[in-house]
């Protein structure tokens, strides 16, 4: 686990990414993206996954097309990919820590946003069994809201996210568990905190102003926020 760097300034507002890190929704992408890889003879493992993390649907579906040599478009990627994903997203669950952190930012009047590259329908269908919690946040932002203009490594969701908080980006603290995600909330002159899942290598994190391993690591008191014990 890294140090925190210096602390210029306290944190006003955290912006939380979701997939993989405040839902375990990484399992069933890799799940149904194994199945899809399986009816053409191909093999789909970390070395191709590692590189899909945290990409938007279509930009994730081109990488994969190409680097599974796939005789099919991204479109037609994604359109199969569809009914296999809704029939298991509504049955996500939560990652170690993450219901008890935003309780706890909520709590204490902080105010917290989401920043995600899945659309509006696949938020409603993944967060099917955490609606309480996920009412906590003050601001949701999916990529296809609107406002969003491109998704990440782009900033825009996180910009669009911090005007919505009535926060300068500055002022904002990201966590996120990809690369493209850190890039995202760097690009928008935010403090980024990377989550990594534990075979991912920290080099791929060297743009972070923190890695840890679990969000139960991080230091809040250390950037100004309410200390959980």
């Amino acid at each position: 686990m890294n140090a925190a760097r210096t602390v210029v300034r306290p944190i006003k507002a955290v912006i939380f990414d979701m997939d993989g890190l405040l839902l375990d929704t990484e399992g069933i992408y890799t799940e149904v993206t194994q199945i899809i890889a399986e009816r053409y003879g191909r093999t789909y493992d970390w070395g191709v996954k590692q590189h899909i993390i945290g990409r938007g649907a279509l930009d994730l579906a081109q990488f994969l097309v190409k680097a599974l040599e796939l005789p099919i478009t991204a479109q037609e990627f994604l359109t199969v990919r569809e009914p296999l994903l809704k029939a298991r997203f509504p049955l996500a669950q939560s990652m170690p820590g993450a219901e008890a952190l935003v309780r706890h930012l909520k709590a204490h009047h902080i105010p917290i946003a989401v920043g995600t590259s899945s659309s509006a329908h696949s938020f409603e269908q993944k967060t099917t069994l955490h609606g309480e919690w996920f009412g906590l946040f003050d601001a949701i932002v999916t990529a296809d809201d609107p406002e969003v203009g491109a998704a990440k490594p782009a900033p825009d969701i996180f910009l669009t996210a911090a005007r919505r908080l009535d926060v300068a980006p500055e002022d904002c603290l990201v966590f996120e568990d990809s690369p493209f995600g850190v890039t995202a909330a760097k690009a928008a002159n935010m403090r980024a905190i990377a989550v990594p899942d534990e075979a991912m290598a920290d080099s791929k994190y060297h743009h972070a102003d923190q890695i840890i391993r679990k969000l139960e690591d991080f230091d809040l008191a250390a950037h100004g926020l309410p200390p959980l014990r």
